[in-house]
């Protein structure tokens, strides 16, 4: 790639490194030099140590568990990249936590995604990158541009080099809202979709009623944005297979997997759990691992960079995918 290797930093928070060491090897380019300090009363000191004047910047930085930690790591490093007078800096949020608070569904409630994008902002972060947002409106609370990525490139791809052995096949929504992506992986896998009428009962109960199409005697593969409890994918799995599907693979982009997750997934009647690196392993998704298919995303983020380093459209990176949750 014709990279400026002076004018491109990249540079990785805690919950970032990994992510930001594959994407600098896509490019090849060195990673930022930076560093964070964690006082003893939990406060956070970046040091950035290397000049930024002048400099495209990138940070890379999951708002994953712990959440409040990692947002608050993400808004010092922006704000140091601008005292240290970068020219632009992009916050590249792989996982942007807080996005299911994307509006008042009660009585004095919070709209947090929006107060998140507003940080950011005041930060002074330029523009933002992020991977399958759980609420596509999401990118309209932010006043700066937002590049917004799919990971169905990537896991439509898997999926495609391992078709022949899935036989009949059935796509499967976990629940409505997710219906747009799931026929965009009907379409690309030549298969049919089906549609679970989910009810949640409680922050962590989630209770799938009635599904809406055929399973009989297919492979079922189930397709979401995120597996956080893992209610939902695991109570969807054995509905699917009452109805007669003959396995089912779940997939997901961002393993936030907490709570009850790990238990429910080692013993739910789910062959394989195809998910994206969005979220740091570091040994976690051990107790499943024997389920386990984790597709790296540096690729496609390190071709967004680059676009975005150059003033190019990224558009075509996901011209093929899916689409975004509504």
């Amino acid at each position: 790639m014709n990279l400026d290797r002076d004018h491109l930093k990249i540079f990785g928070g805690r919950a970032g490194r990994e992510l930001t060491t594959e994407v600098c090897e896509h490019l090849d380019i060195p990673e930022g030099a930076a560093e964070t300090e964690l006082f003893p009363d939990s406060e956070l000191l970046v040091h950035i140590d290397e000049d930024v004047r002048g400099r495209d910047c990138f940070v890379m930085q999951s708002t994953c568990h712990p959440v409040n930690a990692n947002l608050m790591e993400l808004l010092i490093f922006i704000d140091c990249l601008r005292r240290a007078s970068a020219k632009r800096i992009t916050a590249v949020i792989p996982y942007f936590g807080y996005a299911r608070q994307d509006r008042k569904d009660a009585g004095r409630t919070p709209i947090t995604a929006k107060l998140v994008a507003n940080l950011v902002t005041a930060a002074g972060a330029d523009r933002v990158l992020c991977m399958d947002l759980h609420a596509a409106q999401i990118q309209g609370f932010f006043d700066i541009p937002l590049d917004h990525l799919t990971a169905s490139t990537v896991i439509g791809g898997y999926f495609q080099s391992i078709r022949s052995e899935l036989g009949d096949l059935a796509i499967v929504s976990p629940d409505v809202g997710n219906v747009k992506v799931a026929n965009g992986y009907a379409a690309m896998l030549n298969a049919d979709l089906a549609i679970i009428d989910k009810r949640r009962e409680s922050g962590e109960r989630v209770a799938s009623k009635n599904l809406i199409g055929d399973v009989k005697g297919r492979t079922v593969v189930m397709v979401d944005d995120m597996i956080s409890t893992a209610g939902t994918i695991c109570e969807a799995a054995r509905l699917v297979l009452d109805r007669g599907a003959e396995r089912v693979i779940a997939a997901a982009t961002h393993p936030v997997l907490c709570g009850l997750a790990m238990d429910r997934l080692q013993e739910a009647p789910i062959e394989r759990i195809v998910v994206t690196d969005t979220i740091p392993d570091r040994g976690r998704l051990d107790p499943i691992r024997d389920k386990l298919v984790e597709l790296p995303i540096a690729p496609l983020l390190g071709e967004a960079i680059y676009r975005i380093h150059h003033d190019m459209s990224i558009s075509s990176l996901f011209q093929r995918g899916t689409g975004v949750k509504r």
